[in-house]
């Protein structure tokens, strides 16, 4: 949707040189270190400014990095309008009214409109503040954000049906064991995903990328700044999840379990939450991200009594904002 900026921006807070130029270049591996202190910066806790909701979706969204004036900028695809070129809210030592002009610079060279995608909240009511423009939500990419104690207890009535899979879990499978990703166990959990893959594969572009991603985690996971864990049941992987702290906040990335082992998906998220919150006493939330739309997942979500939905925007800035 195209909207116009309506109000006339404040002057920066401080000059920035006219000849700063915004080079974008490709996210891989190798560069994840020269964003990863950026990502660390912020605290708007979405999955969006982390190292595992930006890798996993590199390629989806053809995520490119710039960095200039100790601030990341982030260009990539609009979350609902993938053909549109969109930008992620810079983060860094430039404060708002000094990034955006450095976008819009780039944009009028390149042609292309100043589009703002997956904006978390706190940031589109301050460039709603700033430049009088409208915000348009994405209703689908709210992110499900708990209370890190909920998931790691399970504790009270809104949590009974919770507490009882779990329950039946134990019970039906005596013999389970919870450990944590190591190097020691990845080569088999590698292998469990691949046959994991082939038994649960659908017909959709959307999960054949992000089980290739998953995959490609597991491959490199030594090298990510990731901690997971993995559930057995009679000795053989049954589920497994991998996630990252960013500042007070969990954000889990990835979980799976095979459908058939009842109370396999409540159990390895209490137990990953757990291990968790244990090892990183900061952790006071725990995100598990968007529902994309689905209605099983938004189902699914809801039904562990989230803290609050993270909203996200789209913002379109058409005019100069020099």
């Amino acid at each position: 949707m195209k909207t116009t900026l309506l109000g006339t921006p404040p002057e920066p807070a401080r000059p920035i040189e006219s000849d700063s130029r915004l080079i974008f270049k490709p996210i891989a591996l190798d560069t994840l270190p020269e964003i990863t202190p950026y990502l660390r910066r912020q605290a708007y806790r979405t999955c969006d400014f982390s190292v595992g909701g930006i890798y996993m979706w590199v390629d989806y969204f053809g995520y490119e990095y710039a960095i200039c004036h100790d601030t990341l900028f982030i260009k990539g695809s609009e979350e609902d309008h993938l053909q549109n070129t969109a930008f992620a809210v810079p983060v860094g030592n430039l404060d708002l009214q000094e990034s955006l002009p450095l976008l819009a610079d780039y944009c009028r060279e390149q042609g292309l409109p100043l589009i703002l995608s997956a904006v978390p909240e706190p940031a589109a009511q301050a460039i709603a503040g700033l430049y009088d423009c409208p915000i348009t939500e994405l209703p689908d990419w709210g992110d499900y954000l708990y209370r890190a104690t909920d998931l790691a207890t399970l504790v009270g009535h809104r949590f009974n049906k919770k507490r009882n899979r779990v329950n039946k879990f134990k019970n039906t499978y005596p013999d389970f064991q919870y450990e944590h990703i190591t190097p020691h166990n990845r080569p088999e959990l590698i292998g469990f995903f691949d046959r994991y893959r082939q038994d649960y594969q659908k017909d959709s572009a959307l999960f054949i990328y992000e089980e290739g991603k998953v995959a490609q985690v597991l491959h490199e996971y030594d090298r990510l700044s990731f901690e997971g864990g993995l559930l057995r049941v009679a000795g053989e992987i049954a589920a497994f999840t991998v996630g990252e702290v960013v500042g007070d906040t969990l954000i889990v990335h990835i979980e799976k379990a095979r459908k058939e082992i009842v109370g396999a998906y409540e159990a390895i998220n209490l137990f990953f939450a757990t291990q968790m919150t244990t090892a990183h006493p900061e952790v006071q939330y725990i995100n598990r991200e968007d529902d994309a739309g689905d209605p099983g997942l938004r189902e699914a979500k809801l039904s562990y009594n989230p803290e609050t939905i993270l909203k996200k925007y789209n913002i379109a800035l058409d005019n100069p904002l020099r």
